[in-house]
C-alpha cells in the first residue's frame, strides 16, 4: 500500500513541484484544500509537506504563526511526519557556509517569524513529533515563470543584459525545485530513521551574477552586460506597495556572499546528482 502525502500549498512552487515527485516517486499525493479543515484532511496521511506560505509575504507576522499552529495540531491528530521547506532568512548575515549549526541572527523581520515558527516545530519533537526541515536558499522554478530568477535575472538575457539585485560577485544561494523535491522524496522514505527534528542545509546551487554572466555567454555566444537592479523604484513604491516593502528588507541577501553546507544532506542523500546551473539555463533559455 503507498504511502499517503498531504501536501498544503499545492499550488505553490515548491508544494506543486513535491506532489508532482511524490506521485512519480508512487505515493498517493493528497493536496489540501485552503479554507478546509486540515486535521480532517491529515487523517490517514503518513507526511505533510507544508508548502502554504501568505503570497507575496503578506502579512507574515500573523498567518505565518496561524498556519504553523494549524499543520503542528493536523500531524499531532494524525501521526504524519512534517516536511517543511525552510529558507535561509534566519541566518541574518552570519559568514558562510551555512549549515545545521549556524546561528540564527536574524536581521530582517521575516527571519525573526521564520525562525519562531521553526522553534515551534523544534520544541514539539520533545512530544513525539517529527520535522524534516530542508533548507534553501532563493528558488527556480522551470514550471512557473514569473520568479526573481528567470522574470529579473533573465529577463532581458536575449538583449545580452542580466540583471543583478546586490554585489555581483557575492555568492547567493538557490535551489532548482525539481531538485529540491526529489530530495524531499528520499528524505522522506528515511523519515522513521531521522531524529525527531532533521535541520538539513540543501546545498542547491550557488553561484554568483557574475558567474550567471559567464554561463549566459556561453550559451548565447554573445557578451553578456550585467545591469543593476532599480532599488530606488522599490523604495519609492514601498509607502503603498507591500511587496516592495518586504522585498526591500531581504535586499542584505544580494549582497552578503552565502551558501549552504551539504555534509549533512550528503550523509542522508549519498550519491544525489544536482542539476547543473548550464543545464538550468537549457531550461529557461532554450525551452523544448
Amino acid at each position: 500500500m503507498p504511502s499517503t502525502v498531504l501536501v498544503l500549498g499545492s499550488s505553490g512552487h515548491f508544494g506543486a513541484q513535491a506532489a508532482r515527485a511524490f506521485a512519480a516517486a508512487g505515493w498517493e499525493v493528497r493536496p489540501y484544500r485552503r479554507g478546509t479543515d486540515m486535521g480532517v484532511a491529515a487523517q490517514g496521511a503518513d507526511l505533510i509537506v507544508h508548502g502554504m506560505n501568505p503570497p507575496n509575504y503578506h502579512d507574515w507576522a500573523r498567518l505565518v504563526p496561524e498556519i504553523a499552529g494549524a499543520v503542528l495540531a493536523a500531524a499531532r491528530a494524525s501521526g504524519a511526519t512534517v516536511l517543511i521547506p525552510g529558507n535561509v532568512y534566519v541566518f541574518g548575515t552570519e559568514p558562510a557556509p551555512w549549515s545545521a549549526s549556524t546561528p540564527h541572527r536574524s536581521v530582517a523581520r521575516k527571519g525573526r517569524i521564520r525562525a519562531e515558527m521553526e522553534a515551534r516545530f523544534r520544541d514539539a519533537a520533545a512530544t513525539g513529533l517529527r520535522t524534516i526541515l530542508l533548507r534553501a536558499g532563493d528558488f527556480i522554478d522551470p514550471d512557473a515563470p514569473g520568479g526573481l530568477f528567470d522574470r529579473f535575472m533573465l529577463g532581458k538575457a536575449a538583449k545580452g543584459v542580466i540583471t543583478t539585485f546586490g554585489d555581483p560577485d557575492a555568492t547567493h544561494a538557490w535551489a532548482y525545485l525539481p531538485d529540491m523535491a526529489r530530495a524531499a522524496v528520499e528524505l522522506a522514505a528515511q523519515r522513521g530513521d531521522l531524529e525527531a527534528f532533521e535541520d538539513i542545509p540543501f546545498p542547491g546551487l550557488a553561484f554568483s551574477t557574475r558567474e550567471l554572466a559567464a554561463a549566459v555567454t556561453r550559451h548565447s555566444g554573445r557578451a553578456t552586460r550585467i545591469a543593476r537592479f532599480p532599488w530606488w523604484m522599490m523604495t519609492l513604491a514601498s509607502p503603498v506597495w507591500e511587496l516592495a516593502r518586504e522585498l526591500g528588507e531581504m535586499r542584505y541577501l544580494y549582497d552578503h556572499p552565502h551558501w549552504l553546507d551539504g555534509t549533512k544532506f550528503t550523509r542522508l542523500v549519498p550519491g544525489f546528482t544536482m542539476t547543473s546551473l548550464d543545464d538550468v539555463l537549457t531550461r529557461f533559455l532554450h525551452p523544448a
